[in-house]
């Protein structure tokens, strides 16, 4: 059977996600665009002046999320990454800057719990911090599928969209950027998502991303197309409504939501985006008779529970909740407010997610505090406009690095290595494209291309500085700027990082240095460790072998020859291991059968390098 690559109607694959952002602003005269960057911000950023600013964002794919949610009472603006592929650091960067230079009084950024959003998110917030300042971040992990606890922790789903409801409530009426950590915190902890899913979905200019039959659905999928945790026959709403709720209740599942007779909750039906409004409508009401809503006002809720923790008397359920998944006809739930809609897609899936908040009278409170965001359900519509809207962009702060070209024979070696490492990756995007759609989306041959053209360019466009540390400074700002997703910014953070110890030399010892340097950094943020089944494993095996370089007498290349070696040998090693990071994580280690795209194209960088030295 011949699988195409389904029809899309976009202008062009590589502008859908900013076509999309025009067009919403377009519409929608209380939207900006940041100029340079793909950035949405609210139009009166003057109101928030004294007031905590709210920046969200992620991959496109998911609309109305992310920027549907802008406006007084939810966020101040949204940073968007291509398809299904986390935003840019600079981009990050500059939204921090803008609400910053309009008077906020601190900034928190509000993130879904992927690998890529946290690099991403992460390395923004640490250069705002340098900066002066003053900006936090909450990773929201809603995730209920899991029977067993993940490294990489509960993925970041629907339940986000409640997050940036109660966090913008707060900040609308002038709570603190403390207080409203505190509290956005503890909500986003008493919340659980499960999706159901009919069919894939597919990134623009790509085939599905999983296959199902026409008798078959998934439980417990993503929002980027990855499959889920269980596939089983289609079964009639009621009965697949009901499947979810006992699974995301099972006390046997580490990500249960705890769910006891009296609970109120707030209640999201959400469409992944190709389901009809007639079946949603089904499964809103099989959803509310399955909770069976109880007479009565607000129940307790338990308020920071989180199931990975340790038990803590102060904030686990009754015991009856704790023993067995609750039938429908005696949940005895109150359903404090239920949404109906389109909140967080997954391009044209079909499919619906159910999220469970519990709340008592404060978050009711605050769900149901007035909004102008655009997607946020009950609004009135508003004029559209044919005029692009776009406010100056924010320019860079003082101290940013100017990196200064260099002639001469260093130059010219330099330019000679970044030819080499650059037509090795673009040789082998077909190749890292294959390997990558075992466990992700497909795009990692895509996205070193598209670094290694960027090079290019900059190369052709003016020499790279030949002086180590301005060069690996330079690669970094280059990279997270153009490569995009995890990748871009794990060769940002390592590039940055591996960068500091050549400041001052740049002798044999001080490479290995910079190397160790520059994993701590990726180890720090990204989460990964040797074993994980990521980069890493290439890096770290290239490193040990290059603190031979602080012996006496130590020669480059017979050294760096060994360090290729064994980076060559970890990637292949990657084969046999289960993924512990990244969306690999995710996927029965029985389904990856082939070596981790990113540890090969890590070792094919490394043997690149090495040939352009001997050259």
């Amino acid at each position: 059977m011949c699988h195409q690559v389904p029809k899309k109607l976009v202008n062009s694959v590589a502008g859908c996600a900013d076509d999309a952002l025009a067009g919403l602003v377009a519409c929608n005269p209380g939207l900006r665009l940041l100029q340079g960057h793909r950035v949405v911000l609210r139009a009166d950023l003057v109101a928030i002046r004294g007031r905590v600013a709210l920046l969200s964002g992620g991959g496109s794919g998911h609309e109305p999320a992310h920027a549907g949610y802008i406006g007084k009472g939810m966020l101040t603006g949204v940073v968007a990454g291509a398809v299904f592929t986390s935003p840019a650091v600079g981009s990050i960067l500059a939204a921090i800057r803008a609400v910053t230079r309009a008077g906020a009084a601190g900034t928190l950024l509000i993130v879904k719990n992927y690998t890529g959003d946290r690099l991403n998110f992460g390395l923004a917030l640490e250069r705002a911090r340098a900066e002066g300042t003053d900006v936090e971040m909450v990773v929201v992990g809603d995730d209920s599928a899991f029977a067993a606890p993940k490294k990489a922790g509960r993925r970041g789903l629907c339940g986000t969209v409640l997050v940036h409801k109660v966090a913008g409530a707060l900040a609308e009426a002038g709570a603190s950027l403390n207080e409203i950590v505190e509290k956005v915190s503890a909500a986003a902890k008493a919340m659980g998502t499960l999706g159901l899913s009919l069919s894939p979905c597919s990134v623009p200019g790509s085939k599905p991303t999983f296959r199902l039959a026409d008798d078959e659905m998934e439980l417990g999928l993503g929002i980027h197309g990855e499959a889920g945790v269980r596939r089983m026959k289609m079964l009639p709403a009621d009965e697949a409504v009901e499947t979810m709720l006992a699974h995301m209740t099972d006390p046997s599942n580490a990500s249960r939501l705890p769910l006891s007779p009296g609970a109120s909750v707030v209640l999201v039906v959400n469409n992944l985006g190709g389901l009809s409004c007639l079946e949603l409508g089904i499964v809103a009401g099989a959803a509310v008779r399955c909770l069976g809503e109880c007479e009565g006002g607000l129940g307790a809720p338990f308020l920071g529970f989180d199931p990975s923790a340790p038990e803590d008397p102060s904030c686990k359920p009754p015991p009856h909740s704790q023993t067995t998944p609750l039938p429908a006809e005696s949940r005895g739930v109150h359903i404090a407010r239920a949404l109906v809609g389109s909140f967080m897609t997954a391009l044209e899936m079909a499919g619906f997610s159910l999220t469970l908040m519990l709340v008592d009278e404060e978050l009711v409170g605050l769900i149901n505090a007035e909004t102008t965001a655009v997607a946020w359900p009950n609004l009135t519509a508003a004029p559209a406009t044919s005029q692009r809207q776009e406010v100056p962009a924010p320019k860079e702060g003082p101290g940013t690095a100017q990196h200064e070209t260099s002639t001469g024979p260093d130059a010219a070696r330099v330019q000679l290595v970044l030819e080499r490492v650059c037509s090795t990756l673009l040789d082998m995007e077909d190749k890292l494209n294959e390997l990558d759609r075992a466990a992700g989306d497909g795009d990692c041959g895509h996205t070193h291309a598209r670094a290694a053209r960027a090079i290019q360019e900059w190369v052709r466009a003016r020499p790279p500085p030949a002086a180590p540390a301005q060069l690996l400074s330079a690669l970094a700002d280059l990279l997270l700027e153009k490569m995009g997703g995890s990748s871009g910014v794990l060769y940002g953070l390592f590039l940055t990082a591996a960068a500091r110890p050549l400041l001052s030399r740049n002798d044999l010892p001080t490479w290995a240095d910079a190397m160790d340097a520059g994993i701590e950094a990726m180890q720090r943020y990204g989460g990964a460790a040797p074993g994980d089944r990521t980069m890493l494993d290439s890096l770290c095996a290239a490193a040990q072998a290059l603190h031979a370089l602080r012996g006496p007498g130590a020669d480059l290349l017979p050294v760096l020859a060994t360090a290729v070696q064994s980076a060559e040998a970890a990637a292949e090693a990657t084969r046999h291991m289960e993924a512990g990071a990244g969306r690999a994580s995710y996927i029965s280690s029985a389904r990856l059968l082939q070596p981790d795209p990113g540890a090969v194209a890590a070792a094919a960088v490394l043997r690149a390098v090495l040939e352009g030295l001997r050259s």
